[in-house]
């Protein structure tokens, strides 16, 4: 979508901050009730759909040279999957930079020569 930034790594001060945000966000209008491992992995699904409804029949073209509307639009829906999902990983107190940096990890030692797609 241009204008990438490229990262050097995670600032983890940053991750635990917006945790702290998201969790005093719900606490203050008494949700935590509501934000059960369960229903927080089905408002991430249902977040995905979301995103996947903002790009369906669109090129890879038109996405990547979408104009500004869409391109927040986008920006918004990857906002909400991104909030559900670290909520879901302060609520079953795991850590996200051990857990991508571990699976990063086995995807290299599973696809040192790439996916095999000659079957």
């Amino acid at each position: 979508m241009g204008n990438q930034k490229q990262s050097t790594g995670v600032d983890m001060s940053e991750i635990f901050e917006l945790q702290k945000q998201l969790r005093d966000f719900a606490d203050t209008r008494d949700w935590a009730k509501f934000h059960s491992p369960r229903n927080l992995v089905l408002a991430l699904g249902s977040e995905v759909g979301e995103l996947q409804g903002e790009v369906r029949w669109k090129t890879d073209e038109e996405i990547e040279n979408a104009d500004l509307d869409l391109r927040q639009r986008i920006a918004n829906e990857m906002a909400d999957i991104s909030i559900f999902l670290l909520r879901l990983f302060d609520v079953l107190n795991l850590d996200f930079s051990d857990a991508v940096k571990k699976k990063i990890e086995t995807n290299e030692s599973r696809a040192l020569n790439g996916p095999d797609f000659s079957n």
